[in-house]
């Protein structure tokens, strides 16, 4: 592959990875590493990702309500979420079979499945307390494993009873901090560095464009519809990374 089709190739994953974050709230780092997956390593397209995550992240917690009750609620499971990345450093360079990437999508179907038979998981308020540091670190380390922070944060926030701008804005606020702590594992093991930091300042504006794009037409449809994108969305993923790790 050529310089110039590489970097079509880039752009066009961005724009469409941003798009699926823009309707849905996530879904950008799962669709661009899988995707360049193809053409590079996964720390490689991980340490791209960089600045993507966290500009999208920044913009979808400013765009929501309720930021201060919010990062209250979750701020157990953000800590930790911090300890399980860099307990688990350094996983991503070594993974060469795509044997965790396989469970994280077979974990992901099973999730989505569930959700569009319309079976509401509800984590009682009392629950939250002890339950949010276990799904943080456990986030964490399939996070520095994978490098997509979806799993099992994703299904406990939907499961918090957040309304559609919260749940995306919470969503947002999990995958910034998770960005942020694998950003530190990939500087200790070489894979972000000045020369990186800059290529992913360039992915930006198409992962800008197309989230700006599934953000209009997340504005202008009903909870019930988000719902049903919401669980499709993961559904999709969860299938693609399986096709993926399998093919």
């Amino acid at each position: 592959m050529d310089n110039t089709t590489l970097l079509l190739f880039i752009t066009a994953t961005f724009v469409l990875a941003g798009f699926v974050k823009g309707v849905i709230g996530l879904g950008l780092p799962t669709i661009a590493v899988g995707i360049l997956g193809v053409v590079m390593a996964p720390a490689q397209a991980a340490a791209l990702l960089v600045v993507p995550n966290l500009v999208t992240n920044g913009w979808q917690i400013a765009t929501g309500p309720k930021l201060g009750t919010t990062l209250r609620r979750l701020g157990p499971m953000l800590a930790a979420i911090c300890v399980g990345t860099w307990a688990g450093a350094g996983l991503l360079q070594q993974q060469k079979d795509g044997t965790a990437t396989l469970w994280l999508g077979l974990a992901l179907v099973l999730y989505a499945l569930v959700g569009l038979k319309a079976a509401k998981l509800r984590v009682p308020a009392h629950w939250e307390g002890w339950l949010g540091p276990v799904i943080g670190l456990a986030t964490g380390v399939v996070t520095a494993a994978t490098g997509v922070f979806v799993l099992p944060a994703v299904p406990y926030l939907q499961a918090l009873g957040f309304d559609k701008d919260e749940l995306v804005q919470a969503l947002g606020i999990s995958f910034i901090v998770s960005t942020l702590a694998l950003s530190l594992g990939l500087i200790g093991a070489g894979a972000l560095n000045g020369t990186v930091a800059w290529q992913s300042l360039l992915a930006l504006l198409p992962a800008l464009l197309g989230m700006g794009a599934g953000q209009f037409i997340r504005n202008r449809i009903s909870p019930a519809t988000f719902k049903a994108c919401f669980f499709a969305g993961l559904l999709a993923l969860g299938a693609y990374l399986c096709w993926r790790s399998l093919a």
